[in-house]
């Protein structure tokens, strides 16, 4: 079974170098390493000083790098994911020549990029894949994407098919909307199985995990934060932090060793939050990482790790618990605030939302139409306690705060 290992953090922090060292020591390990670049402002190329491109290219024995251009992986490798979505969006009213190569989603032509990636994976050429994400919030956006299609297409289909063969042949006259073909439909649904399976290799705790890069100063310590938060919010595993650019305990400058004082605060700090997380330490090396030999240093000098490469956390992130008249649900959010956390209950999904961040989490069947009877938070976990409905009368209830 192959690797997935992506790495993230707040830009500036060096996450494409870490991610670079990574897969140096894969590949010196013997183990066939592809490097991808998920991140559109591609530096892989800076880095090994040499050009990449769309392509993978070898820069050396066990090692390969890939930077992803989405916008071509849409037209070129993926047409009928894009046909499907161009025929959902018909559905809406649009016109299909108003989709095509100019439909664009935020953050949906990333989508693609990570379906290349489910498919380098499931062909099996390489051992492991390190991928280089872009900064936290795009990182974010990417990984909630299949997840988010998946329930719009599950509410979408009990009834589409229906829909299309009851309206088609005047919805066009009448309404000027063309619902889409029966093909169209079908193409739909495959994107749908497309989806499933994306979503249950991006969160095996087996194959894929999320290594989380930052530098100890606040702002990013901060970000670093509410990054794994949201991350398990959405049920990744994230399974190391790395902090980067450490000062040394002897500077040799009052000015330096001010700010190595200010660092030790966040590193501390950083410790504290991250319990049960492994934290590495990377230090500020006095020349600049760039470079084959520069990243072997790396390599060598820090990640020299005992299983650098096994996934080093598995914990559930969502479970359920039989109580008294329905169940609980625990759902891990640590760092987050009580007050930032509402919960909205619907007959089939239940809505959390975490600042600006909503998850829907679809109901199993023994709890579809339950009322939420008491939300809490504490110690980094939400609770929520479900009636079901045989116990019930009422449909469900918004939750303002736990």
């Amino acid at each position: 079974m192959g690797r997935i290992i992506i790495f993230t953090g707040k830009g500036g922090v060096g996450k494409t170098s870490v991610a670079a060292a990574h897969a140096i020591a894969s590949a010196n390990e013997g183990k066939n390493t592809l490097l991808v670049s998920a991140d559109m402002a591609h530096n892989l190329g800076d880095i090994f000083q040499t050009e990449v491109g769309g392509h993978t290219k070898k820069v050396r024995d066990h090692l390969s790098l890939l930077e992803l251009d989405p916008d071509m992986l849409m037209k070129e490798e993926f047409p009928n994911v894009n046909k499907a979505i161009g025929a959902l969006m018909g559905s809406s009213g649009f016109s299909a020549g108003s989709v095509g190569d100019n439909f664009i989603i935020p953050g949906f032509e990333n989508l693609f990029s990570l379906l290349k990636i489910r498919d380098i994976y499931e062909s099996g050429e390489y051992d492991r894949i390190i991928v280089d994400c872009a900064p936290t919030g795009e990182t974010l956006s990417l990984l909630k994407l299949p997840e988010l299609l998946t329930w719009y297409m599950e509410k979408f289909f009990p009834v589409g098919k229906v829909m299309v063969r009851v309206l088609a042949p005047v919805s066009k006259v009448k309404y000027k909307v063309t619902l889409p073909t029966h093909k169209a439909m079908n193409e739909i649904e495959e994107m749908h199985g497309q989806m499933v399976l994306l979503q249950e290799l991006l969160k095996d705790p087996e194959i894929c995990s999320v290594r989380l890069v930052c530098v100890p100063e606040k702002m990013v310590v901060e970000e670093t934060k509410r990054n794994f938060m949201y991350l398990n919010l959405y049920d990744y595993q994230v399974d190391r932090v790395f902090i980067n650019r450490i000062l040394p305990d002897e500077t040799g400058s009052d000015f330096m060793n001010r700010w190595r004082d200010i660092q030790k605060k966040y590193i501390e700090e950083i410790e504290r939050v991250f319990t049960e997380v492994p934290v590495t330490k990377i230090p500020w090396y006095s020349q600049e990482v760039r470079g084959k030999e520069a990243i072997e240093h790396l390599a060598d000098d820090v990640l020299k790790i005992p299983d650098l490469f096994e996934i080093g956390v598995q914990s559930e992130k969502e479970t359920y618990e039989v109580i008294d008249g329905g169940y609980c649900l625990t759902v891990k959010l640590p760092g987050a605030d009580s007050d930032k956390v509402s919960v909205a209950v619907h007959d089939m999904d239940i809505d959390i939302k975490v600042n600006n961040y909503n998850r829907c989490i679809p109901l199993p069947n023994t709890l579809r139409g339950a009322q939420v009877m008491d939300v809490s938070f504490s110690e980094n976990k939400l609770q929520i306690s479900l009636k079901t409905k045989d116990v019930s009368e009422e449909a469900g209830k918004d939750v303002k705060q736990p």
